[in-house]
Parts: structure tokens; C-alpha cells; sequence
């Protein structure tokens, strides 16, 4: 188990980083636009951000570098859901709430207020209750129909969400952030259940749809997230892909694939849960006053 909280740990923190570093990015390329008076070629008809606009801030160095931290952090990921429980696993993972709230004070001249400290604090404390309540994981063997079943909601996530948040526009962050978080909490589920991996079968692992339920939830998050980045506070959308992609894995870990807390500690991995879930809603309610900030500081008469 020590492995794999450090495993997690450290995926928690390349997160972290990188979130902070592709929001550096996507408001650069916002501001560049902004300047160039073509915002609102880079907006849809609701307001949000068009597909050209989150291409070109996908293209900026800072966003590439923090997209392979990402990129690391899914690997680190990935290996600790096989050696922990999901909902130990994934809440250790968005602890990078923590992490991005750091470096955004020093990246983005961010400013958090007492609650979001307080908040942030209640995440830290409940990881360390969650860690202690921790059990030994489950076996992750589901009938292939499940595997079928996790394709098809991680399809239909990432597509219907892509569509509500351009209706929403910039209302959108927040529930942006929170479908990025589902898709990569079905990420984290499909690694945990993909068949062909030990023992190591290259036809069982190209055959499983668990194997494209990753694929889906991993692409279609990242780009839910890029948009939320591009239109809202950073801590709030971070903070929502922090439920997303931890209350439903904890469930599924616990109900569908045998994981458990130590004897008799069921009360305290409950409790650790639910801190954990509600701290990180409070950063994001928080969150939403530092993101109509950044939102009006980017249109055109602002810069």
C-alpha cells in the first residue's frame, strides 16, 4: 500500500502542476486573441469557447508542458488504482486541488481568501482519514457487459457534455469541470477492471472496451478541462473534477469491485469520503467570484 500512496501522491502533484500550467496557457492565448480583436471568432453563439480557441491554446509551451505532466500524473495514476482502493486512489489524486491552488498564487497572482484555505484544509485533513480507514483493494474482475457499459457512458459524458457547456458558455466552468472529473473517474475505473494486464495478453487488452472507455474518458476530459480553464477559475473547475473523479469511483470501488476499509474503520473512510467531497465543493462555490473576475479581465476593453 505504501507504494501506491506514493504513487498516488506524486500523480496528485503532476496534476496539480500541470493544471495550473494549462491554465497559464489558455488565458495567455485568450489575452493575445482579446488584443487582436478577434474574441469573438473565438467564442460560440452562447459564449463560450470555440474549438479554434481551445486549439490554439492547446498549442502554447506552457500548456505542452503541463500536458505531459498530465501525462506522467495519468501513468502514476493509472498504477496506483491497480494497487489501491478506488476511493483511496482517486481522492489522493485530486489532492492536486491543493497543489493547484498553490502554484496558483505564485502563476496566476491568484488570491485565496480564509474559506478557501479553511476549505482546502478539510481536503488535506479527510485524505489523511481516508488514508488511515484504507483496506486492502478488490479483485477488479466484472463480466465484459460492464466493460460494454463503461464504454457507452463515457461516450455519452464527454459528447453530451461538450454540447451543454458550449450552450452554457461562460456558465459553463464549473459544470465543465465537473464532466472532465467524471470522465476521468471512468478513466480510472476502466484501468482498474482492463483485462490483458497481468497476466500481460495484447489481444485481451486490444479486444477490452474497458481499454477505449480510458481512451474516451481520458481525451474527452482533457479537453472538458481546457475549456473549463479558458472560461473559469481555475480552483472552482479543479475543484469540481475533484467530485467528479472521486465520488463516483469510490462507489463503483466499493459496491462493484470489492474494495474495503480496515475493520471496524467503515464509519471513518465514510466520513473521510464525504469531508473530502464537501471540501472540494466549497472551493469550488468559493472559486466562482475569482473566475467572473478573470472572465471580465479578458474581454477586450480590459486589456
Amino acid at each position: 500500500m505504501i507504494i501506491g500512496l506514493v504513487t498516488a501522491v506524486a500523480a496528485s502533484t503532476c496534476y496539480g502542476l500541470g493544471s495550473v500550467l494549462q491554465a497559464v496557457g489558455s488565458r495567455r492565448s485568450a489575452r493575445e486573441e482579446a488584443a487582436r480583436q478577434t474574441a469573438p471568432a473565438q467564442l460560440t453563439e452562447h459564449g463560450g469557447p470555440s474549438l479554434s480557441s481551445t486549439a490554439k491554446a492547446v498549442v502554447t509551451w506552457e500548456f505542452m508542458v503541463g500536458t505531459v505532466l498530465d501525462f506522467v500524473g495519468f501513468l502514476l495514476g493509472a498504477l496506483s488504482a491497480r494497487l489501491l482502493p478506488l476511493f483511496l486512489s482517486q481522492t489522493v489524486i485530486s489532492a492536486n486541488l491543493v497543489i493547484t491552488a498553490l502554484c496558483g498564487i505564485k502563476l496566476l497572482g491568484l488570491r485565496l481568501r480564509r474559506p478557501e484555505w479553511i476549505s482546502i484544509g478539510v481536503v488535506c485533513g479527510a485524505l489523511v482519514l481516508l488514508a488511515v480507514a484504507a483496506g486492502p483493494e478488490g479483485t477488479g474482475s466484472t463480466p465484459v457487459a460492464t466493460h460494454w457499459w463503461l464504454l457507452l457512458i463515457s461516450v455519452v459524458v464527454i459528447a453530451g457534455g461538450s454540447l451543454l457547456v458550449r450552450r452554457l458558455g461562460p456558465s459553463g466552468a464549473v459544470v465543465a469541470g465537473l464532466l472532465s472529473g467524471l470522465g476521468f473517474g471512468a478513466l480510472g475505473i476502466g484501468v482498474r477492471v482492463l483485462d490483458g494486464v497481468d497476466p500481460f495478453s495484447l489481444a485481451a487488452l486490444l479486444s477490452d472496451p474497458a481499454l477505449y472507455a480510458i481512451l474516451v474518458g481520458g481525451i474527452g476530459g482533457m479537453y472538458l478541462h481546457t475549456v473549463a480553464l479558458q472560461i473559469g477559475s481555475v480552483n472552482g473547475a479543479t475543484a469540481a473534477l475533484v467530485v467528479g473523479e472521486t465520488v463516483v469511483p469510490g462507489i463503483v470501488g466499493v459496491v462493484w469491485l470489492g474494495d474495503a476499509t480496515r475493520h471496524g474503520m467503515a464509519w471513518l473512510g465514510l466520513a473521510g469520503f464525504v469531508l473530502a467531497v464537501a471540501g472540494a465543493v466549497a472551493v469550488a462555490h468559493y472559486g466562482e467570484g475569482e473566475g467572473a473576475l478573470q472572465l471580465e479581465a479578458r474581454t477586450p476593453e480590459h486589456v
